[in-house]
């Protein structure tokens, strides 16, 4: 009798775990919302591609970088904009590469997992930092530095959901109730620079692109869901 309710419990709590799963899947993928998300994707990823901005501020826009197919893939990229920018003044340089894809996709494609496969080293470990906007916003990103080779390469990347840029602990959980979702890097090479000096070129960067876009998108946001 023992073993049976034993048997049973055990069967019980894997059902549990399956429903849970299944849950949890279903409202990352809209599977029972009847909503068009593939037709939302596209809508999102054409505003991505035809409106960010290529100036703003004292930056503007250079050459776009080609992206690898194989990344675009692993990233769930519906659209995307790949691009060097360049400060007028400073004469600074950062990348950035936003992609536009579901909350699942775009939250398992991170650099902790996508540059070390690249052949770098993670140097410092991520950590959540706060950008403030001159609108009166924040930003919530994340950071890290990864190394190779003599070269040290510092990442920012933050999440944007309706005019919000999060950096969320678990994404894929809590992201799961957004429609669409921007990812946006900006990525600059500090090998050269003193210490300190990329991440204050990155910050300065994300406070004058990140409202630049969501302007650029109107008042929707292009991606209808709040976080």
């Amino acid at each position: 009798m023992g073993n049976r309710r034993a048997t049973l419990w055990t069967m019980g709590v894997a059902l549990a775990m399956v429903v849970g799963a299944t849950y949890l899947q279903g409202r990352m993928t809209d599977r029972w919302s009847g909503r068009n998300v593939t037709a939302e994707l596209k809508q999102a990823a054409v505003l991505l591609e035809t409106r960010f901005p290529d100036r703003f501020g004292g930056w503007e826009g250079g050459e776009e970088i080609a992206a690898s197919p194989r990344e675009l893939l692993k990233a769930g990229a519906v659209g995307h904009v790949s691009r060097i920018y360049r400060h007028a003044k400073s004469k600074a340089v950062v990348s950035t590469f936003v992609v536009c894809a579901t909350p699942r996709d775009a939250s398992g494609h991170t650099p902790d997992r996508c540059y070390p496969g690249a052949g770098f080293e993670i140097a410092e470990t991520e950590h959540r930092e706060t950008v403030p906007l001159p609108d009166g916003r924040e930003a919530h990103v994340f950071t890290g530095t990864f190394r190779r080779a003599g070269q040290t390469l510092r990442v920012f990347w933050t999440y944007g959901v309706e005019g919000a840029w999060v950096a969320p602990q678990i994404a894929r959980i809590e992201l799961a109730d957004a429609k669409t979702v921007y990812k946006l890097y900006a990525i600059i090479d500090e090998t050269s620079l003193p210490p300190g000096a990329g991440g204050k070129v990155c910050r300065q960067f994300l406070a004058e692109v990140l409202p630049a876009f969501d302007a650029a998108l109107g008042p929707d946001g292009g991606a209808p869901a709040r976080l």
